[in-house]
């Protein structure tokens, strides 16, 4: 299992223990990780699964592919770390990664 910290806008943090396969937002769902709305369900068709991704881990996350650049047009507040954690797949190199959730999604 990968651990992922998701810290909430106030600093309240989540540790979830996450199945490789699995996606960042799915592993937010299923653990009520407030700020993380998934309204589309995955599927890359809006922007409310939008978290920064840590500094410390934001090469090996990796960049976003075009489908997902053009859908973070639409998230709030958008900095140079931010993903759509429906676009994450969980793996063993993301064991320990940290994002956090913005002040509100869209």
């Amino acid at each position: 299992m990968t651990k992922i910290t998701y810290v909430a806008f106030d600093g309240t943090r989540f540790e979830v223990e996450a199945e490789n396969g699995s996606t960042v937002m799915e592993n937010a769902i299923r653990n009520s990780v407030p700020g993380i709305e998934a309204e589309c369900g995955g599927a890359c068709a809006c922007a409310t699964c939008h978290v920064y991704v840590d500094d410390a881990w934001s090469a090996i996350v990796g960049s976003p592919e075009a489908m997902e650049e053009d859908m973070l047009d639409f998230a709030y507040d958008v900095r140079p770390t931010s993903r759509l954690s429906c676009q994450i797949r969980v793996r063993d190199e993301l064991d320990g990664l940290v994002v956090n959730v913005p002040e509100r999604q869209g």
